[in-house]
């Protein structure tokens, strides 16, 4: 018998995700002037207000106001009838210096002893589904709001279209754990009112919405999945082609929405932010983290280990989980879990002993291989923290009070570059 197995994604629009981006541009501004920030930024948004708290140390001074406002506008909030726009939203900050009990912990006199900034258990995930080895559901639902965004900001089509959204995938899987089709798609998106009512009945106005609605369903089905399908592989584009079952818009109306409609906080979406639901997740949060916070950078480490090993072979699936207590470098335990998959004959055991020989898990050994000082953060604010393509760029980072241009590396995590050694270590 076949099961089913969902996964949703929100916009950059969202709310929370609103939150993120902005602590993720805070982190950025401050490693952009002083590399060894230690940073943890948290945001609330909500009607016409932006507030900005947590706990620097840094050599840098920023204009917090600014970096909030850039962010809010290049989202898409630039209306005032959004009751919450960049141009004249309150931002409020209440950012202050880190504890030094804390920072004890983490800063020693060698780079290579540096502390964890924290104690707890990350997860890393990888699955031979899509071609970046990510799970079907959460990979197709960001799929379909990085492409409804592409047609809001084109401004040709669908130009009702607001910066809030949210999607969910359903994946149909046989007995055998084998993708067969997309079941269900839900795709819940703002819009402007932009069919007015002929009078002030009742009846009018639910003809109105109705008439919207029914734009909208049309909309995305007609514009939005053809796009969504032509981004994918032709092997992944099969999935698109069972009879799913659409909703659009269940609730029939979605114009109060954003921070105005409901009140957005950092850290809010972490099972968006990584594998939908599948796996596991140890908890912590990433955005508005500087890397010293294995909450953030021991994520990437694990997902950069698992992805690896079934780029390999070493299995179908696998789970690694690492964990730290605060002030220590080495991790207290490494797990890893194939689900049976595995492709070698030993057991998840003596895979993690030799996955623990290949890879350094120590915060400062992590920092160095991801260039994670770098002012890298805000595009992993939306569409998920995994998955992505790593691309390099030049940016203009301060160095002892000098403005220099450097070539900087995004999303290292997700790049294929221990597949060889693994294969060599496991015969494989």
């Amino acid at each position: 018998m076949s099961y089913l197995f969902t996964s949703e994604s929100v916009s950059e629009g969202h709310p929370d995700k609103v939150a993120d981006q902005i602590s993720d541009a805070l982190l950025d501004e401050f490693l952009r002037q002083d590399q060894n920030s230690k940073v943890a930024c948290e945001t609330l948004v909500t009607t016409g207000l932006t507030v900005l708290s947590g706990e620097v140390r840094t050599t840098a001074w920023i204009d917090t106001q600014q970096v909030a406002r850039r962010v809010i506008n290049e989202i898409g909030y630039t209306k005032s009838t959004y009751m919450f726009d960049g141009n004249s939203c309150g931002v409020i900050s209440s950012i202050h210096e880190q504890s030094p009990d804390i920072n004890q912990g983490v800063v020693r006199e060698r780079e290579e002893d540096q502390g964890a900034g924290d104690q707890g258990m990350m997860f890393g995930y990888a699955i031979n589904e899509a071609d970046n080895y990510m799970p079907y559901a959460i990979e197709f639902s960001h799929l379909l709001l990085r492409e409804l965004a592409a047609i809001r900001r084109e401004g040709n089509q669908m130009t009702y279209l607001g910066p809030d959204a949210k999607s969910q995938v359903t994946i149909e899987y046989d007995n055998n754990g084998t993708p067969i089709g997309i079941h269900t798609i839900v795709v819940s998106t703002q819009h402007d009112d932009f069919i007015k009512p002929k009078d002030g009945s009742v009846e009018s106005q639910k003809s109105a919405d109705i008439d919207m609605l029914n734009i909208i369903r049309h909309d995305v089905e007609n514009i939005l999945i053809p796009r969504a399908k032509q981004k994918v592989t032709p092997r992944e584009r099969k999935y698109f082609e069972t009879n799913f079952k659409l909703l659009v818009n269940p609730t029939g109306k979605f114009v109060v929405a954003g921070p105005h409609g409901d009140t957005g906080l950092t850290g809010r979406k972490i099972i968006v932010d990584t594998y939908g639901g599948r796996g596991a997740h140890g908890g912590g949060a990433f955005s508005g983290k500087d890397p010293s916070k294995v909450d953030r950078s021991a994520a990437y480490a694990v997902r950069h280990i698992a992805k690896n090993m079934v780029a390999a072979g070493v299995s179908n699936e696998v789970l690694v989980q690492v964990a730290y207590a605060i002030g220590v470098a080495e991790p207290v335990s490494l797990f890893i879990n194939t689900f049976g998959t595995a492709k070698i004959k030993i057991s998840d055991s003596e895979i993690a002993k030799v996955i623990n020989q290949i890879f350094d898990l120590r915060p400062n050994a992590i920092i160095k291989r991801f260039g994670l000082k770098n002012p890298i953060f805000l595009p992993t604010a939306s569409y998920g923290h995994f998955g992505r393509t790593p691309y390099t760029k030049e940016l203009k980072l301060l160095q002892q009070g000098v403005e220099v241009t450097k070539e900087v590396e995004f999303f290292a995590w997700e790049k294929l570059d221990y597949v060889d050694i693994i294969k060599e270590k496991f015969y494989l």
